[in-house]
């Protein structure tokens, strides 16, 4: 599942630390997680993690065993019945370097 559509004009990292946080849901992600998940140097990770708490689609929440973990606002999952296909323009925004 990917981030609602609002949300994908933002940086290439950014959007794929949403999508990644998305497709996890409630059960978020350590920020080692989304390293594996998002391919980004760790300093623009860092930048778009900063950016996206800043902006507050983004939360953090402390589990029992007192780790951290990063989950998505609320605002940024899609709905059930927003599993519309990309755009042509979202894929080729996808595909080409802007």
């Amino acid at each position: 599942m990917r981030a609602k559509r609002e949300f994908r004009n933002r940086d290439e990292t950014q959007v794929a630390v949403l999508d990644a946080l998305v497709e996890r849901g409630s059960e978020g992600m350590t920020v080692l997680e989304l390293r594996t998940r998002v391919d980004a140097e760790i300093d623009a990770l860092d930048e778009a993690l900063r950016a996206l708490k800043a902006d507050g689609l983004i939360e953090t929440d402390t589990r029992s065993n007192d780790q951290v973990v990063l989950v998505p606002a609320a605002r940024v999952v899609p709905d059930g019945d927003e599993d519309d296909p990309p755009s042509l323009f979202e894929r080729l925004r996808e595909r080409l370097p802007f």
